[in-house]
C-alpha cells in the first residue's frame, strides 16, 4: 500500500456553493380505468395521453397545480431580472422521451406508459409511472423505453435472498430483478460548479420499482437496450391490467439527497414503511458482539456459547451481546422424503431443544444460558435466531403442540427472474420438499407465543431469517405482497410487545415486498453471508455491502455481517465493519481470535466507536465497477460528529458472473491499482467543521495503516495504491484556523479504525494571543499555509484552548500547526509528543474514563 503526496487539481479554489433554486410544478389528477369505458379527456377525443398532459400543463399552466420550492437556494439577481419563468416538471415524459432536469434518460417510451404527478407525496422532484394492458394477468412485462448513453448502478437480486451491484451504460446491462436503479447523465461537467447553475452539474436519476396493490414491480433490461418493467402478484388468481404507481422516478444533482428524497416520497405515497431515522435503533449497535454461526453452525450448545464469551473476554475484547444462531430450536424432518436429499428440518415446538436445557432441571431452558451470559459474563443483550416461517422448512403440520397455528404444506412458486439468476432453485430442498406455512390468520399468535417465551427467558431480541421465502408462497393467499404484509405486521407487533429495545435484525430479506412494509425493524443484513472458507467471496462482500447500503440504508441500518478476526482477510473485513455505521460482531470459534485486530474495533468496556450514518460509496465511485473493471478502487465514506472517515479498498478480481450465474474469479492485474482521494470524498465533511460556513474547505487526514498525517487543501488529490484485498482507512478532519499561524484539527483515538468516533464534544476558546499573534515578535513562523512552516507561541499570551470530550482510552491524536504549550487530561498536565514536520501531536489516555464521568476531558493549550 502506497500513499502519495497530495496533488492540486487546479479546479476552483473555494468550496462549491449551493445549487440554484429549483421550482417543481405539481398537480392532482384522477385516472379512470379505460376498461370501465368512462370518458377520459386525456386519452380520448383530443388525442392526448396522460403522459402528454404533463407536458401540456407545464407549458400552458392550469388551476390544478401549485408551485413548490424544493429547497431554499439562493437566486442569482441577474436570473431573476430576466423576466417570467417557465415552470417545467423536473421529471416528465415529452415526445416519447423520459426527461429529467432537461437530460434525456429514456427514448421511445411506449404510448401505454402512464405518468402521474408525485404532488400528492409532497413537494418532490419526481413522477410515478404505470401502464395499461389489454388483459388481466398475474404477470406483466413491458418496455419503459430505450436506455443508452448513460451510466447506471443497479442493485439486483442475484439470489432470492440477496442483492448485489451491477454497473453499465446500456439497457441490456440491467440485470433481472433490479430493485434500485441510479442513473447518471453524461451531460455537463463532472466537476463541482461554483456558479449555482445546474447546467454544468451531473444529474442523478433514481428509479424505484414499487409495490402497487397486490403486485410487486422490478426492472430488467433486454437485448434491444430497453428498460423493462416486470409486475408480478405471485398468485395466478390475483390479476390486474391497470397500474398507475408502479415505479417512482426522481432526479437531482446530489445523489445521496436525491435517493433520500425519493424514498421519502415513496413512503408518503405507500404509507406502509418508515425510514431509518424514524425508527428506534436497538442498543446492540453500539456494542461489540459475537454470533455462534461460523463458530459452531447448527452444532451450537450452551457450553459452546459460554466458551466463546469467556474466550473473548479473556483477551480484552468482551462481547456485550450474543446472537445464538440456528441450532437451538426443536426441529425434525419428515419420515418420507426424496431419497437423494437430506431431510428438510421443520419446527416442532417453540421451546429450545435438549442442548439448551439444564441437565438437572430441563424446565429452566434457555433462561439458563441467558443468565450465565448476563450475570457471569456481563453481557447486556442476548438475541436468538429463527426463520420468518419458524424454521427453514416452516412449522411441521400435524404436531400436537403446534396445531393451533394451522400450518399447511406449500410449495414455492419462485419468480422467473429469480430462477434465471439462481438456477439452483429448481432442485432446492424447500422447492422439492415444501414448507409448512403457518396460516396468516394465526401468525401473530405464533410470533407472540414464541417471542413471549423468549422474553420470559431474558432474551432481548431476534434475528429473523429467510424472509424472502414468503414471496414464493402467496398462491391462493392473495399474492406475494399481501402474504408478506400480513407476516410483517404480525412480526412488528410481536417485537414491539415483547422486545422493548426494538430487538430485531432482518436477514435474507432483500425483496421490496418486505422492505416496503418495514415499519418497525431498524437493522437489516446488507449482503450475502461472510463465508470464511470461500476465497472468492471476500472482495465481493465488501463491494456488495457498500452499494446495497445506498438503498437499504434509507429504510434500515445496514448490518455488514459477522466475520472472523483470525483470518487472511480479517483486517479487510474488520476495517469495513468499523466504518459501516452498523453493528460490529465476530463469529470466531473459542480460542481463535486476533486480539490486536479486535482492539482496533472494541474498547475495554465492550463498546465501539460507531460512525453516524450508513457507509456508502463516494460520489466518484457510484458508477465505476470496483469488482470487475480492473482499474478502480472502492472508496467508502462516513461521518462522525467532528470528523469524517474514508475507507479505500481493492475489490477487484471476483464478482457475480451473469453467464455461470454464480460468483467467480476473473483475471485482474496482480500489481497495485492507484486511485485518488480528496477531502470532499467524505460527502458531508463540511458538517464536521465547527466554524462552518467560514471553513475554507481545507482538511487533514490521518492514514491508519501508515500512521502518516497528510494535509489536504480543498481540491487536492492524494494518490493511494492498493493490491487486491488491501485497504486503507483515513480519518479526515476539517481544519479550524484559530489565528494567523495557528490551525487545529482533532483525529481521535488513532489506533482505532474509526478514530474520530471517540470525540464526543469539541469546543474552541480563543484567547488574547489570537489578536496579538499578528503583531508581536513572540510568535515565530508563518504557519498560514497547510504544510508550511509551523508557528510557535513564545508569548505569555495563550492563542486558544481546545476542549474535547473523548470516549475510551488509547493514543489521542490531533493536528496542530503550532506546538501545543501543554496538554491537560482532567486536572493533570500530561506529556505529549509533537512532530514539527507534520503537525501531529499525540498523548496517551491510559485508562477508560471513570464510569460516572463516561468521557475524558482533554484540554490543549496553544
Amino acid at each position: 500500500m502506497v500513499v502519495g503526496k497530495w496533488i492540486a487539481t487546479g479546479i476552483n479554489s473555494q468550496p462549491p456553493t449551493k445549487p440554484s433554486l429549483t421550482f417543481t410544478f405539481t398537480f392532482a389528477n384522477e385516472l379512470r380505468k379505460s376498461k370501465l369505458g368512462e370518458a377520459n379527456p386525456f386519452t380520448s377525443g383530443q388525442g392526448y395521453s396522460l403522459r402528454s398532459f404533463i407536458s401540456i400543463v407545464a407549458q400552458k399552466g392550469t388551476g390544478l397545480g401549485s408551485v413548490h420550492i424544493e429547497r431554499e437556494r439562493k437566486l442569482d439577481r441577474e436570473s431573476r431580472a430576466e423576466g417570467p419563468m417557465t415552470i417545467t416538471p423536473v421529471v416528465r415524459i415529452s415526445d416519447r422521451r423520459l426527461v429529467a432536469k432537461d437530460r434525456t434518460i429514456l427514448t421511445n417510451v411506449p404510448d401505454n406508459v402512464i405518468a402521474t404527478s408525485a404532488s400528492a407525496s409532497g413537494p418532490v422532484e419526481g413522477v410515478f409511472l404505470g401502464a395499461m394492458f389489454d388483459g388481466e394477468n398475474s404477470r406483466h412485462v413491458l418496455s419503459l423505453g430505450t436506455l443508452r448513453d448513460v451510466r447506471f448502478m443497479a442493485c439486483f437480486r442475484f439470489k432470492l435472498w440477496w442483492m448485489a451491484q451491477k454497473m453499465g451504460d446500456h439497457g441490456r446491462d440491467i440485470p433481472l430483478e433490479t430493485q434500485f436503479l441510479l442513473v447518471e447523465t453524461k451531460d455537463g461537467s463532472h466537476l463541482e460548479s461554483n456558479s449555482g447553475s445546474e447546467n454544468n452539474q451531473i444529474v442523478y436519476t433514481v428509479f424505484l420499482p414499487l409495490t402497487e396493490g397486490p403486485f410487486r414491480a422490478c426492472l430488467q433490461g433486454n437485448s434491444q437496450d430497453e428498460l423493462e418493467l416486470c409486475l408480478e402478484s405471485g398468485d395466478a388468481e390475483t390479476t390486474s391490467s391497470s397500474f398507475t404507481h408502479s415505479v417512482y422516478i426522481s432526479a437531482g444533482t446530489d445523489p445521496y439527497a436525491t435517493i433520500t428524497d425519493a424514498i421519502r416520497a415513496v413512503k408518503s405515497h405507500l404509507k406502509t414503511f418508515r425510514q431509518r431515522h424514524e425508527k428506534k435503533l436497538p442498543s446492540i449497535v453500539d456494542y461489540f458482539g459475537w454470533c455462534t454461526w461460523d463458530a459452531f453452525y447448527q452444532e451450537v450448545t450452551q457450553e459452546g456459547v459460554e466458551a466463546g464469551l469467556e474466550s473473548l473476554a479473556a483477551g480484552g475484547a468482551p462481547a456485550k451481546f450474543v446472537i445464538i444462531d440456528d441450532g437451538w430450536q426443536s426441529v425434525c424432518g419428515d419420515s418420507e422424503r426424496p431419497s437423494e436429499q437430506p431431510a428438510l428440518m421443520r419446527l416442532t415446538g417453540i421451546k429450545e431443544n435438549s442442548k439448551f436445557q439444564k441437565k438437572d432441571d430441563p424446565t429452566v431452558g434457555l433462561k439458563n444460558i441467558v443468565n450465565i451470559a448476563k450475570e457471569k459474563h456481563g453481557l447486556k443483550f442476548v438475541y436468538v435466531w429463527h426463520a420468518i416461517t419458524g424454521y427453514w422448512g416452516g412449522v411441521r403440520p400435524g404436531v400436537k403442540e403446534m396445531e393451533q397455528y394451522g400450518s399447511a404444506m406449500k410449495y414455492p412458486n419462485v419468480s422467473k427472474g429469480v430462477v434465471e439468476n439462481e438456477p439452483g432453485w429448481k432442485t432446492d430442498a424447500i422447492a422439492v420438499q415444501g414448507l409448512g406455512l403457518v396460516n396468516p390468520k394465526n401468525v401473530y399468535k405464533f410470533y407472540s407465543e414464541l417471542h413471549s417465551y423468549l422474553a420470559a427467558a431474558g432474551v432481548d431480541g431476534v434475528k429473523v431469517d429467510a424472509q424472502c421465502i414468503l414471496e414464493t408462497l402467496g398462491a391462493g393467499l392473495g399474492g406475494r405482497v399481501e402474504l408478506t404484509r400480513q407476516y410483517h405486521q404480525a412480526l412488528d407487533a410481536s417485537v414491539a410487545r415483547n422486545f422493548p429495545d426494538n430487538g430485531c435484525i432482518a436477514c435474507m430479506s432483500h425483496n421490496t415486498d418486505a422492505l416496503y412494509c418495514s415499519k418497525q425493524t431498524a437493522v437489516v443484513r446488507a449482503s450475502d453471508d461472510f463465508y470464511p472458507r470461500d476465497a472468492v467471496s471476500h472482495t465481493i462482500h465488501i463491494a456488495a455491502v457498500a452499494y446495497n447500503s445506498l438503498f437499504l440504508g434509507e429504510i434500515m441500518l445496514p448490518d455488514w455481517d459477522m466475520f472472523h478476526s483470525l483470518h487472511p482477510a480479517a483486517e479487510y473485513h474488520a476495517s469495513a465493519r468499523a466504518i459501516s455505521g452498523g453493528p460490529i460482531y465476530v463469529s470466531d470459534a473459542p480460542g481463535k481470535h486476533n486480539f490486536d485486530l479486535l482492539k482496533k474495533l472494541v474498547l475495554p468496556d465492550g463498546s465501539i466507536l460507531r460512525a453516524r450514518l450508513p457507509g456508502r460509496p463516494t460520489k466518484d465511485c457510484l458508477f465505476s465497477d470496483p469488482a470487475r473493471d480492473g482499474v478502480s478502487l472502492l472508496k467508502i465514506w462516513n461521518m462522525n460528529k467532528y470528523t469524517g472517515v474514508l475507507g479505500v479498498y481493492n475489490c477487484q478480481g471476483a464478482a457475480w458472473n451473469n453467464i455461470e450465474r454464480k460468483n467467480t474469479f476473473h483475471p485482474t492485474p496482480s500489481t497495485a491499482i492507484t486511485g485518488f482521494i480528496r477531502s470532499r470524498d467524505v460527502h458531508l465533511i463540511g458538517d464536521a467543521a465547527t466554524d462552518h460556513p467560514e471553513w475554507t474547505g481545507d482538511c487533514v487526514a490521518y492514514c491508519h495503516r501508515t500512521g502518516d498525517l497528510v494535509t489536504l487543501p480543498y481540491n487536492a488529490a492524494l494518490p493511494v495504491s492498493l493490491r487486491v484485498l488491501e485497504h486503507e482507512i483515513l480519518t479526515v478532519t476539517p481544519v479550524r484556523v484559530l489565528a494567523p499561524g495557528f490551525s487545529f484539527a482533532p483525529f481521535g483515538l488513532v489506533d482505532m479504525y474509526n478514530a474520530g468516533g471517540a470525540i464526543e464534544e469539541l469546543k474552541y476558546e480563543l484567547k488574547g494571543g489570537a489578536q496579538l499573534s499578528e503583531l508581536e515578535d513572540g510568535y515565530r513562523g508563518e504557519g498560514n499555509e497547510l504544510g508550511g512552516e509551523k508557528a510557535e507561541n513564545l508569548s505569555s499570551e495563550l492563542v486558544a484552548i481546545i476542549r474535547m470530550e473523548v470516549k475510551g482510552c488509547g493514543r489521542l491524536g490531533v493536528y496542530s500547526s503550532a506546538k501545543p504549550r501543554r496538554c491537560i487530561v482532567g486536572s493533570a498536565v500530561v506529556e505529549f509528543d509533537y512532530d514539527s514536520v507534520s503537525g501531529l501531536a499525540t498523548l496517551s489516555l491510559d485508562h477508560m474514563p471513570e464510569e460516572e464521568k463516561r468521557v475524558h476531558i482533554v484540554e490543549i493549550e496553544l
